[in-house]
C-alpha cells in the first residue's frame, strides 16, 4: 500500500483549481482523501491547515509527509512520482507537446484575469452568467477564443493525441463564456471534457455541496 495522499479543496467545490488536481488525482486512479476547507471562515489562514498549505490556498497535496499548494506544480509532480505507463499520462511524453501543455496552464492560470472576475465558477458550476462583460472582460474573450481557436480544430476533442490534464483547464475557462459565444467546435471541445468520468466525479461533489 502506496503513502496516504490528501487533496484539500474549497468546500464549495468551485476552485478550478481544485478540480484540476481533483481529476488529475482519480485521471491516475490514485486512492485519495477529499478535506473541504471552509474559504469563507477564514480555515485556509488557520492552524493546522497552514502548516500544509504553504500560500495559504486551495488545492493543497499532502502525499504522506510531503505537502505542496499550486495546482500545475502538484500535477508535475504526480507525474514525475506516479509516471505513465503504470499510471495514466496527465502530459504529453512529447517535449514540445508537454511544453504547449504546461504553456497553455501557466497562461490560463496568469492571463484574462477580468474574464475570470466578471465569470466566476458559479457561471461554469450553476450557469448564471450575470451582467454583460465589460470591454476588458470582452478582449479577455476574444483572446481565449482566439487562443482556444488555434489549437483546437474542428471535430477535435483533445488538444493532442491523448487526453491531458490541459484539456479540463481549457475548457473550465471556455465555459466561462455563453454558449452562445463559443464557436461550434470550442463548444463541442469543451462539453467533451464535462462528460470524462473524472470530471462527473467533481460535478457530483460540487452539486452535493450546494443540497
Amino acid at each position: 500500500m502506496g503513502a496516504p495522499i490528501t487533496l484539500y479543496v474549497d468546500s464549495q467545490f468551485l476552485s478550478p483549481y481544485a478540480m484540476s488536481v481533483y481529476v488529475a488525482l482519480t485521471e491516475k486512479q490514485l486512492a485519495f482523501e477529499v478535506r473541504p476547507i471552509d474559504l469563507s471562515a477564514g480555515e485556509q489562514r488557520m492552524q493546522p491547515y497552514q502548516c500544509r498549505a504553504l500560500t495559504a490556498r486551495v488545492p493543497a497535496l499532502t502525499h504522506d509527509d510531503f505537502n505542496l499548494t499550486e495546482s500545475s506544480v502538484i500535477e508535475e509532480y504526480l507525474e514525475e512520482v506516479f509516471p505513465p505507463p503504470k499510471h495514466a499520462a496527465l502530459y504529453p511524453q512529447g517535449i514540445r507537446e508537454r511544453a504547449r501543455a504546461r504553456q497553455l496552464q501557466a497562461w490560463l492560470r496568469s492571463d484574462l484575469g477580468a474574464l475570470r472576475q466578471e465569470r466566476p465558477t458559479e457561471t461554469v458550476f450553476y450557469g448564471a452568467t450575470g451582467q454583460p462583460l465589460s470591454d476588458e472582460a470582452h478582449a479577455a474573450s476574444a483572446k481565449l477564443i482566439q487562443v482556444a481557436s488555434y489549437l483546437v480544430g474542428v471535430g477535435q476533442t483533445t488538444l493532442f493525441a491523448d487526453w491531458s490534464i490541459a484539456d479540463l483547464d481549457l475548457a473550465v475557462m471556455l465555459k466561462r463564456l455563453t454558449q452562445d459565444d463559443l464557436p461550434d467546435p470550442l463548444r463541442a471541445y469543451a462539453d467533451a471534457q464535462w462528460q470524462r468520468p473524472s470530471v462527473r466525479q467533481w460535478l457530483e461533489h460540487n452539486a452535493a455541496a450546494r443540497d
